[in-house]
């Protein structure tokens, strides 16, 4: 948070900054979700990641809904983490040959991103409750439970036929 910090006073200020950390992500998010799609070979892996886009479009919905009940604009700063997410799975993505190789390292790309969504609204939700944004947080657990869903399919995707495909090459 370095170069944010003298900008951070309070739990609240925490707590919004984190708020458009998460904003941004999101947004990122549905950009490289498409690009992932198409790369799968996998039909269930690009249905999943075509639902989640709706879903993620939904998150943003959510947070714009939670910046509203703050009274403020809904707005991102940049998110480094998210950014470095994405473009290490788009890398990998861009050296694996094999498809089913590929569907793989997507998963794995995926769960990444999940994990740190789900770090995010972990956090917030708690500080929502914390600071007395409790409508706040309901609609913050909401997305927090849509992303660790999100996260138990790709898992069981990956266990039960993806990663066995992608060893068998």
């Amino acid at each position: 948070m370095g170069l944010f910090s003298k900008d951070i006073k309070s739990m609240d200020d925490l707590f919004v900054h984190t708020l458009q950390d998460i904003y941004y992500a999101e947004k990122q998010i549905t950009k490289a979700l498409p690009k992932m799609m198409e790369k799968a070979s996998n039909q269930q892996l690009k249905q999943g990641f075509e639902k989640h886009l709706k879903e993620t479009e939904g998150h943003v919905q959510n947070l714009e809904q939670v910046f509203q009940k703050m009274d403020m604009q809904p707005k991102g700063v940049d998110c480094p983490a998210i950014d470095g997410i994405i473009e290490e799975s788009n890398e990998i993505a861009g050296e694996v040959e094999d498809p089913q190789v590929l569907d793989a390292a997507l998963i794995a790309a995926a769960q990444a991103v999940e994990h740190y969504e789900i770090t995010r609204y972990g956090t917030l939700v708690t500080w929502a409750q914390e600071l007395g944004h409790n409508d706040c947080a309901d609609i913050l657990k909401r997305n927090l439970a849509e992303e660790k869903a999100t996260d138990e399919k790709l898992t069981q995707l990956a266990e039960s036929r993806v990663n066995l495909s992608a060893a068998a090459h």
